[in-house]
C-alpha cells in the first residue's frame, strides 16, 4: 500500500526528490492517520462493493468508508447490512486481500448497537477492516460518546486486534456557539479516555451547515461559509493542538461533482500547467469544477486539517497530488528539526525566515506527511504530479459518482 502506486519507478525517480514510504496499516495514529489522503465514501448498497474497493484501489484510492448511515435510505438499512456482511466475507476470501489490505477500509454505522452487529455477523471479514467512523459524535439525542467507543473497544476484543475510531463532529451542539465549547470540551474528555483507539477526528461540513439551512455552492469553499469556517477553527483549537494533547483533524466533504455552469471565474493559475505540458489536465479541470477544490484543500492544510472526505474518485489524484510535500517546505522543515535548541535562520530557498522552536511542531508535521506522500523534486509542483498520475491511469472519464 503505497500512495501514487500506479506511477512506474522511473517516472517516481523524475517527479519525487524523496518518493512515498509504503504504508505499514498495524502503524501507529499518526503514520496511518497522516496517510489517509482523499477518504472516499460509498453506500453500503452498492452490490459489488469488494470488486469496487479492489478498482479504486488500484487508481489510488488508500482510504474507503462503506456508509451505513447517511447514504442508506431507512428503509434499505437490513438491506445494506446484508450487502456489506457479505462483501467482506467476500474480501476475506480474496487472495490479495489476505496478503495485506490494498487500502484501509472502514464502515460507518448508525448507532453502537448496529457496529456491534456487523462486526458479529462478518465472520472473517473483520479481518478486512480498520475501524469505524462514528456519525454525529457528542450531539443531544444521539448514542452516548462513551457508548460508541465501548463498543469500539469490545469490536476490537472480538477482532483480536486494535480497530480504530473516527468520530465526526457535525452535530448542531457543535454548530452553535452558545452549546460548542461545552460539547467540545466534553468530546474531547471522552477521547482522551479512549485515547489508544482514536486515529482521527472527522469534521462534516454538510451536516454543519444545515444547522443554518446554508449551502456552498461550487466554486467556493467551506472556509467562505464563515460560520463554518468558526467551527472548524474552534475544533483545530479544542482537539488538534499541537503539544501532544490533539488529534489529526481531517478536512470535511467536497461535494461537487462535474455537472452545471460556472457562476464565479477560475482562480487556477494557467503558468503550472503551461511549464508542466499539462494545458489539457487544467481544462479537465475547470470543467469538472475541481479549482475550487485546489483551493479549498490548501485553505484545509495552511488551518491545520488534513486528508479529505471525497465522494468522487476523480477528486482522490488531486487531493493526494496536493498533499506532496514541495522541496522548499522539506527543506525548511529539515533545517528547523535539526536546528534543535532553537535560534533563526534564513530558509535555504533565502525567502523566509525560520525559527527552530516556533517552528518545530509545523515541521514535523511537514516531515510526517513527507513520509506518506514523497517529497517533489525542486522544479516539481503539484500539477506535473498529477499529470503523470493521471496519465498513468488513463485520462478519467465519467467515473461512478460514489454518494456520501
Amino acid at each position: 500500500m503505497r500512495h501514487f502506486c500506479a506511477l512506474a519507478d522511473d517516472q517516481r525517480e523524475r517527479l519525487f526528490h524523496r518518493a512515498p514510504a509504503e504504508l505499514d496499516p498495524t502503524a501507529g495514529r499518526e503514520v496511518v492517520a497522516g496517510a489517509l489522503g482523499a477518504t472516499l465514501y460509498c453506500p453500503a448498497t452498492r452490490q459489488r462493493l469488494a470488486a469496487d474497493l479492489d478498482r479504486l484501489a488500484r487508481r489510488g484510492v488508500v482510504s474507503a468508508v462503506a456508509c451505513l448511515e447517511d447514504s442508506v435510505a431507512d428503509d434499505q438499512v437490513g438491506a445494506a447490512e446484508e450487502t456489506l456482511v457479505r462483501e467482506l466475507r467476500a474480501l476475506s476470501t480474496d487472495r490479495g486481500w489476505q496478503q495485506g489490505p490494498p487500502l484501509l477500509l472502514f464502515v460507518r454505522t448508525r448507532t453502537p448497537e448496529q457496529l456491534l452487529d456487523v462486526v458479529r455477523r462478518s465472520g472473517e471479514g473483520l479481518h478486512c477492516l480498520q475501524g469505524f467512523v462514528l456519525p454525529k459524535f457528542g450531539g443531544r439525542g444521539r448514542p452516548d460518546p462513551q457508548d460508541w467507543m465501548r463498543a469500539v473497544r469490545q469490536a476490537s476484543e472480538l477482532a483480536g486486534r486494535r480497530l480504530w475510531a473516527m468520530p465526526v463532529l457535525e452535530s448542531a451542539e457543535i454548530a452553535h456557539l452558545d452549546t460548542r465549547r461545552e460539547a467540545l470540551l466534553q468530546v474531547r474528555a471522552v477521547l482522551d479516555a479512549h485515547q489508544e483507539h482514536v486515529l482521527a477526528v472527522r469534521t462534516g461540513a454538510t451536516d454543519l451547515s444545515a444547522a443554518y439551512g446554508l449551502r456552498r455552492p461550487r466554486g467556493l469553499t467551506v472556509w467562505d461559509v464563515r460560520v463554518v469556517a468558526d467551527v472548524l477553527g474552534d475544533v483545530v483549537n479544542v482537539l488538534g493542538r499541537a503539544d501532544g494533547s490533539g488529534y489529526p483533524i481531517t478536512a470535511p466533504v467536497f461535494e461537487h461533482f462535474p455537472s452545471g455552469d460556472r457562476v464565479l471565474r477560475s482562480a487556477l493559475a494557467a503558468s503550472p500547467f503551461t511549464e508542466a505540458g499539462a494545458e489539457e489536465l487544467r481544462v479537465r479541470l475547470l470543467e469538472r469544477g475541481l479549482d475550487g477544490l485546489v483551493r479549498e484543500v490548501l485553505l484545509d492544510q495552511v488551518n491545520g486539517l488534513q486528508g479529505k472526505t471525497v465522494i468522487h474518485p476523480s477528486h482522490v489524484g488531486l487531493v493526494h497530488a496536493l498533499s506532496v510535500v514541495s522541496h522548499e517546505d522539506f527543506s525548511d522543515a529539515r533545517d528547523i528539526v535539526a536546528a534543535g535548541q532553537g535560534g533563526v535562520m534564513p530558509s535555504a530557498y533565502r525567502n523566509k525566515m525560520n525559527e527552530a522552536g516556533p517552528h518545530r511542531a509545523w515541521a514535523l508535521r511537514v516531515l510526517a506527511r513527507a513520509e506518506a506522500f514523497g517529497v517533489a523534486r525542486e522544479d516539481v509542483t503539484y500539477v506535473s504530479i498529477l499529470h503523470e498520475f493521471e496519465e498513468a491511469l488513463g485520462v478519467p472519464g465519467a467515473d461512478p459518482v460514489v454518494p456520501a
